[in-house]
């Protein structure tokens, strides 16, 4: 049996008074899920909002989110230390970032591999805060990242609401999809978790879902945080019944690890009690035949 042992977080959000304080609650995590024998660790979106409590926060946010975009190289060089240190794949949340050439704003999460090497993914649908508040511009591309144990999409929080994403890294032979993300209130929460539910049943793949919790009542963007962090499963006889490998308790910091059956996943594809991913390719015939009855 192919197993690979995930770690997804319900990253506890707290005011940090220097960075030193942010890297040292950072590494104990990693620290603990290679204790663990976790081979993939992921960290919710905008987790290193911690950092935006550095400063003076009664500033503009559109200055804020680029103040903390400014630590991008000392985030990246932190966490590619602590995936060599630990050996340990880490789908390292999002930080913004600003490009060079355009001097936009994007938001983009780093995937490391245990030798520090990483891609990355940007977030590609942004929701009306981040356009209308923060100015954050949506990204281009959609990525897959090729690891030890298979193929694997990031859908960043939002993203995951997009059914084309997830299906097209499918298709391409992703077996896990990660959805780090940061949600304020319940709503917004069950948004993101009752699709990410969706995508694994409808892919045939295991979905890790990484929240953010706790709040920074003096920083507009995360005043508050509602998540309960995932691992979620295709819903049929040899997974787990109600279609949840392991989650959390709801609003509390902790770590969810489960282990992931590679082989099964990839039979579920082959030989399923039902088979999305293959049927889906009749669907397109019918869309592109769709009528319209007056009635």
């Amino acid at each position: 049996m192919e197993r690979v042992r995930v770690a997804s977080l319900q990253y506890f959000i707290r005011p940090v008074e220097t960075y030193n304080q942010f890297q040292d609650q950072v590494a104990s995590l990693v620290e603990t899920a290679a204790d663990y024998g976790c081979d993939l660790l992921v960290f919710p979106e905008y987790f290193t909002s911690q950092l935006l409590t550095l400063g003076n926060v009664k500033r503009p946010i559109q200055e804020q989110i680029r103040d903390l975009a400014n630590q991008g190289p000392r985030f990246i060089k932190m966490m590619q230390g602590l995936a060599k240190e630990w050996e340990i794949y880490i789908v390292a949340g999002t930080i913004p970032a600003i490009d060079e050439k355009t001097d936009k704003v994007y938001n983009q999460c780093y995937v490391f591999n245990p030798r520090g090497e990483f891609g990355v993914q940007g977030k590609i649908h942004m929701t009306r805060f981040e356009k209308e508040d923060w100015f954050i511009s949506s990204g281009h591309n959609f990525r897959l990242f090729d690891t030890d144990f298979g193929r694997m999409a990031v859908t960043i929080c939002y993203d995951v609401e997009f059914p084309e994403l997830a299906r097209a890294a499918a298709r391409k032979g992703a077996y896990i999809l990660v959805v780090p993300s940061c949600t304020d209130d319940r709503q917004g929460y069950l948004r993101v978790r009752y699709c990410a539910q969706a995508r694994a049943i409808e892919n045939q793949m295991y979905v890790i879902h990484s929240p953010t919790v706790g709040s920074l009542p003096m920083v507009p963007a995360v005043s508050l945080n509602y998540g309960q962090a995932s691992i979620l499963t295709p819903s049929d006889f040899v997974f787990p019944r109600d279609g949840i490998l392991a989650e959390g308790v709801p609003n509390q910091e902790s770590m969810v690890i489960g282990d992931l059956n590679m082989d099964i996943i990839k039979e579920a594809r082959e030989n399923g009690t039902v088979l999305p991913l293959t049927d889906s390719q009749s669907t397109a015939s019918v869309v592109r035949e769709l009528e319209v009855i007056s009635l």
